[in-house]
């Protein structure tokens, strides 16, 4: 057990707390990793990328405004929209809501910091980098020109010759990683890192809105990455994945980008939501009728999302049966929406509303929103579809639901918590002319679009003819979008006066009962100086007294120790408490590591294919270098916890928050994978040119070879957590030999690969089972050498076990990648047999 030092008061304890957890000035800030700093810099990037895109959509509106327009020629006009919706879906929308739940999250679950600190300033600078190189693109007139989802053929090499959609493909990639690091955050923190007591069932709704959302993204986002890098690996190398006259098809395209792309709306709308749920209580005095029934809704509406992408596909050919389920699904999808706005309006009623800036933007919420949905419903409907489809119904509609569902709650969101984050009340001069200016602004603009969408004028198009009768509507249209720009240039100007004039006030200005309230305003980088002990449901908690004891250090790790930053780790279930996660120290590694992996895609945007792999190999370097800290040479046992408790470190508990995040990138990385073969099976049941001519198989010796290797190592790994090292060399052994018998796999079809796709599936599907391979490799040297520097016991074994979870994946995927030739070549044999 080890001992604690002990501040003698509330004033000690804080400074003592905050010499460990505050983020060093200067060049320190770039070594930040505090869930305060990074959901900030999460937030306000997404605004200024916002403010960006906002300034594109009015060049948009600049150019449809008369009919024959001169201000920007079709070249331009393209990369204007191409770059407007691309930043608003994957450089706005998103990353602001991530930057929201990594400030909001801790405070409303009662702990300190998120599971992974590094992991959010990693997946921050990723997305910042990632960011900026679009930007330098539209700058340099380089910019994607092809949509924001990127359609093949057009994106193709054919139709697309230059760097243009490489930008679009590399960038959204990269920043794509940002997501599905968010996304494991959230996932591990949620269920593992909760104040004590706080049971699943006792979690604030936002919480429960926030896991289901990253559910989604670590099973949406995967198609995308995937579909990306075999766009890529088309326009680079020639693989024919989406040629049709070498055996692709473009329609797999629009399968993997709808696959992410449906989803995403759900994931878009669903935080906002959330915001609400939460809010809307607190405003009209009461508690959220219907938190089970809501909780239910959320899990159906992301079943459902994940299954509607053809929602997108009406017009392609689909058969009619496919056409009547995927129609009736997405009408389904209606149903749990309707339980929570249902549960709000029902909140409402039993509550008395307090009159306020927040209640306005929701007020304009279900106005825009409910007629988002409405118009939803009848694209839905396949007649309605097939004649408003590409048409700016569609746009219409989508910027009613995403505006109305996401920008308005976001405002009530941001003009609630503002107080929390600056620890000033709102000066709201502004506000009140701010809200009607977007509001009536924004139906102008886009109400008019359904009526030129019904009257055919089609989307993406930088001109239309005088005699279309369109010309009056898109002025009109243009008029409103110049005064909701006014709007939203106020309520940033209402925001810099909050700031720079707003008036400071005890905490808690809303009376709410949810715990980010129980503590001082603004928030100290280690939130609580105490994590309380939950009792009731995390809305129903008297904010006042609880903050005043968890600033006395009455609660659990209310003392410092030996300049650790800990926070309690607990049963996902029960929520009681299981160990002392002990978390890295600020660190400039996020930061380098993400240089290195920008150093992968800016060589592969340049075509300098020999710089990729090294970056490839120093980005592994410095992700093993990031488990220096807090690793510990020798076991601690169970350590004081305070009220009366022990638990012990996660470095030898039995469901570390690190293994839980293993398991979720595994998940997301099956999902990419099971993505790949549903691809492959898509070209041969869809695409031209199929069967091959010949599958030719690379012999029964390689594969036999591989596959008993892989599994060899697997075994042999599952003996390792008696830190046993002749099993991890062994280990390390039949990777060796797997990936040797998986090379030969990828020569045998290196030439073949470039002809059709059947060989280029084949090709890949064995390169991922190689590369897993090697990085099987890694993880075996890496647990010798962890052992024999003693950072690795029999108490001591988490890195072990992680390394069994991506043997074990590697066994299974990698059997399946030997196995797929001879599965093409059955196919093959049973459709030439009938």
């Amino acid at each position: 057990m080890r001992h604690k030092e002990q501040p003698t008061s509330a004033i000690a304890l804080h400074k003592a707390l905050d010499r460990v957890w505050a983020t060093k000035p200067g060049w320190g800030r770039f070594a930040a990793v505090n869930h305060n700093v990074v959901g900030k810099r999460f937030m306000l990037t997404a605004l200024v990328f916002f403010a960006i895109g906002g300034t594109l959509g009015m060049l948009i509106r600049t150019q449809l405004a008369t009919s024959g327009s001169a201000f920007m020629e079709a070249g331009q006009y393209a990369q204007v929209f191409t770059m407007h919706g691309t930043i608003m879906m994957f450089l706005f929308a998103i990353p602001f809501f991530e930057g929201m739940a990594m400030y909001l999250l801790p405070k409303l679950l009662g702990t300190r910091d998120l599971a992974f600190p590094r992991l959010s300033a990693y997946g921050y600078w990723c997305y910042l980098f990632g960011g900026s190189i679009l930007l330098v693109a539209l700058l340099f007139g380089i910019a994607p020109a092809g949509g924001w989802f990127m359609y093949t053929p057009l994106s193709s090499s054919a139709y697309s010759p230059g760097i243009n959609p490489d930008i679009w493909l590399l960038g959204i990639t990269f920043v794509e990683i940002s997501a599905l690091s968010a996304a494991v955050e959230m996932l591990v923190s949620i269920l593992k890192v909760r104040a004590p007591g706080m049971r699943l069932e006792r979690m604030p709704i936002f919480a429960w809105y926030m896991l289901i959302v990253a559910g989604m993204m670590l099973i949406g986002f995967p198609p995308l990455i995937l579909g990306s890098i075999l766009l890529e690996l088309e326009r680079a190398f020639g693989l024919p994945f989406f040629d049709p006259e070498r055996g692709g098809d473009p329609l797999l395209w629009q399968h993997l980008f709808w696959l992410f792309g449906h989803p995403e709306v759900y994931i878009i709308f669903l935080p906002a939501a959330g915001a609400i749920s939460t809010i809307l209580p607190v405003l009209f005095s009461t508690h959220l009728l219907g938190y089970r029934a809501i909780i239910v809704a959320l899990l159906a509406m992301a079943f459902l999302s994940l299954g509607l992408w053809v929602h997108h596909m009406y017009t392609v050919g689909i058969p009619h049966v496919a056409l009547s389920f995927f129609s009736a699904a997405s009408a389904l999808v209606t149903i749990p929406t309707a339980v929570q706005i249902f549960a709000w309006l029902g909140t409402m009623a039993r509550g008395r509303p307090r009159f306020s800036i927040p209640m306005l933007h929701i007020f304009g919420f279900f106005f825009v929103f409910v007629i988002g949905g409405l118009t939803g419903v009848m694209l839905a409907m396949v007649p309605f579809d097939w004649q408003a489809h590409d048409t700016h119904f569609v746009v219409a509609h989508l910027h009613y639901v995403l505006v109305g569902g996401f920008i308005f709650p976001m405002l009530a969101a941001a003009y609630y918590w503002l107080p929390h984050i600056a620890g000033k009340q709102s000066v709201q001069h502004l506000s009140h002319a701010a809200f009607w200016m977007v509001f009536v602004g924004f139906n102008l603009t886009f109400f008019i679009m359904h009526l030129t969408g019904l009257r055919g004028m089609p989307r993406r198009v930088y001109a239309y003819p005088p005699e279309s009768g369109w010309e009056v509507l898109n002025l009109v249209s243009s008029v409103g979008s110049f005064v909701m720009a006014m709007g939203f240039a106020l309520i940033a100007l209402d925001f810099i006066l909050l700031f720079r004039f707003g008036k400071r006030y005890h905490r808690n200005p809303w009376k709410a009962g949810t715990l980010e309230w129980a503590m001082p305003t603004p928030p100290p980088p280690y939130n609580f100086a105490a994590i309380p002990h939950v009792t009731d449901a995390a809305d129903k908690i008297d904010v006042d007294v609880l903050g005043n004891n968890l600033a006395a250090g009455n609660g659990y790790l209310g003392r410092t120790r030996e300049g650790h930053m800990e926070v309690l780790g607990v049963d996902i279930v029960s929520g009681k408490p299981d160990q002392v996660v002990i978390l890295p120290k600020q660190s400039s590694l996020p930061l380098w590591t993400a240089i290195a992996t920008g150093l992968f895609f800016v060589a592969m945007l340049l075509k300098l294919y020999w710089v990729a792999p090294v970056a490839l190999v120093v980005v592994v370097g410095l992700f093993l270098r990031w488990t220096r800290d807090p690793a510990v040479t020798k076991d601690q046992g169970p350590l004081d916890i305070g009220m009366g408790e022990m638990a012990p470190s996660h470095l030898e508990a039995r469901s570390p928050p690190s293994l839980l995040g293993m398991q979720l990138i595994l998940t997301a990385n099956a999902v990419a994978y099971a993505a790949l073969i549903f691809g492959s099976l898509f070209l041969w049941l869809s695409a031209p040119n199929w069967p091959a001519a010949q599958i030719i198989e690379p012999g029964l010796i390689p594969i036999l070879v591989g596959v008993v290797a892989l599994f060899g190592a697997s075994f042999s790994a599952a003996r390792t957590r008696e830190c046993s090292v002749p099993h991890l060399r062994l280990t390390a052994l039949c990777h060796v030999i797997a990936t040797a018998a998986a090379a030969l796999v990828i020569a045998n079809y290196y030439t073949m690969a470039f002809q059709h796709a059947a060989y280029a599936s084949i090709f890949v599907v064995a390169i991922y089972g190689s590369l897993h391979s090697l990085l099987g490799i890694v993880f075996a040297l890496f647990g010798i050498w962890r052992i024999t520097t003693g950072y690795i016991s029999k108490a001591r074994n988490v890195d072990l076990r992680i390394g069994l979870l991506w043997h074990r994946y590697t066994a299974i995927a990698g059997a399946i990648a030997f196995l797929f030739a001879p599965f093409l070549t059955m196919l093959k044999a049973t459709a030439g047999g009938l």
